[in-house]
């Protein structure tokens, strides 16, 4: 699966190199031919029918706050031109940040779901919802020519049926100021020594050197996973078998954590890393006061966004995770199939919201319009979206993928249960700040999987 994924990103990413470079003609797949005539015959029709149906209101639950910019701003943009062609249709959002949006998607399981719903295709989200029956079954067939990832579908499905759609394909990178790095004479790091290095440098100005979200645990796994991909390439065997006898002693994590934990000493995260958040983290980026911040390619998005200061949004650029000595993942990217939607098993008006969903994940919405806004990368073919006009962003994400030699696919800390994962995030918190060892860590996450 994740060859085909690579495979397949890659040959997007060669596409867009193309329409930067010429004006070589391409022909779009069938999911993205959507001839104008037809759109607007389609649309008509939709509009005529709509007018004599009865009213219809439906609510989506979303882990997206933020509805001016990046995927929320999408997501909005599709809601909003989803009821102004379905006149009958009302749609409500209630939209929350991932922590408060997990807590109460629980207690929804036991209420009652909203008929559409935000999820992650990783084992340690989806494996206990399919369990308890909360999703509706899609008809696979039905998204036949939407012209999905190969093997993107594959982790929303179990004993074959699929439950949910990809909104993303997902990967980790350092954004960094460029201006600040040429003010100041910095070089973007080749080596894992070369970055630390650089945050001693830049630790010399009074300036912190990597933004890290690390009070939510999740982005620091992430990063924890990165430094596993650079050091060994592909992991996801070794974790499965780590996560199935709850055994830990590989000597792959003892060494990923052991630099992880010698990277927070070194100062490379802020003061407090720790115990900030996600807004907090980004907000010390975007105001100038770190020189990296840490995160997925849907912050590309930045490149966009008129609330940030321009002198920093048009010098925001990227790189990966540097390559870590005597590693044998040097061109290995940690990339993956993020978040997507489903529709509740529940839901009164089923057939509306899984109307609706099909609408969002019709090619020329949600891929179209997260690629026209800068968000990161659809789970889906964008070639036919690609103009040669795209932000320097884009460019480097779709570079990265290029140049890469394979993904890692999911990341540690959604490749086993819920227990696993609230273990790993709470306890790798302990482990980079040295209140716990290594080896004390290593145990306490094995512990969580029997």
């Amino acid at each position: 699966m994740k060859r085909k994924l690579l495979a397949t990103l890659l040959a997007v990413a060669m596409t867009a190199t193309l329409l930067a470079g010429c004006t070589q003609k391409t022909t779009p797949t069938e999911s993205t031919k959507t001839p104008a005539a037809t759109t607007q015959a389609s649309q008509a029709a939709t509009t005529k029918a709509t007018e004599s149906a009865g009213p219809v209101t439906f609510k989506v639950f979303s882990n997206l706050p933020d509805r001016k910019t990046g995927q929320g701003l999408v997501e909005q943009t599709m809601i909003d031109n989803y009821t102004k062609e379905n006149t009958n249709v009302k749609i409500t959002v209630e939209a929350l940040d991932d922590a408060a949006y997990k807590t109460k998607f629980k207690a929804y399981s036991i209420e009652g779901m909203p008929d559409v719903v935000s999820i992650w295709g990783q084992p340690s989200f989806l494996d206990e919802v399919l369990a308890a029956g909360v999703l509706a079954p899609l008809n696979e067939a039905d998204y036949k020519d939407y012209g999905f990832i190969s093997g993107s579908l594959d982790g929303f499905k179990k004993d074959g049926v699929l439950y949910g759609l990809p909104r993303n394909s997902d990967m980790e990178s350092f954004y960094y100021n460029a201006k600040m790095f040429e003010d100041n004479g910095w070089k973007v790091p080749a080596t894992y020594d070369e970055l630390l290095a650089l945050a001693d440098t830049i630790n010399a100005k009074g300036i912190a050197p990597v933004a890290m979200a690390g009070g939510d645990g999740w982005p620091l796994v992430g990063y924890l996973s990165d430094i596993m991909v650079k050091m060994n390439g592909p992991f996801s065997d070794i974790v499965t078998n780590a996560i199935t006898k709850g055994d830990f002693s590989d000597p792959l994590f003892k060494q990923a954590t052991d630099l992880l934990a010698a990277s927070a000493k070194a100062d490379l995260f802020q003061a407090g890393y720790d115990t900030q958040d996600y807004a907090t983290a980004k907000n010390l980026f975007i105001n100038g006061q770190a020189a990296m911040f840490y995160m997925g390619s849907w912050e590309a998005s930045m490149a966009l966004d008129t609330t940030i200061d321009e002198a920093i949004r048009t010098n925001i650029k990227a790189f990966t995770m540097p390559a870590v000595a005597d590693g044998k993942g040097s061109t290995s990217i940690l990339a993956w199939n993020g978040g997507g939607y489903a529709v509740s098993a529940s839901s009164e008006v089923k057939a509306e919201a899984t109307k609706f969903l099909n609408y969002m994940f019709k090619p020329e919405n949600l891929s179209k319009i997260g690629w026209e806004n800068g968000v990161g990368m659809s789970a889906q073919d964008e070639t036919a979206f690609m103009t040669g006009k795209e932000t320097d962003l884009q460019k480097q994400f779709l570079d990265f993928l290029k140049n890469a030699s394979n993904t890692s696919g999911t990341p540690v800390n959604d490749c086993g249960t819920a227990t696993f994962k609230t273990s790993i995030e709470s306890e790798i918190q302990s482990v980079c700040n040295g209140t716990v060892t290594t080896d004390k860590f290593l145990a306490a996450i094995g512990a969580a999987c029997k």
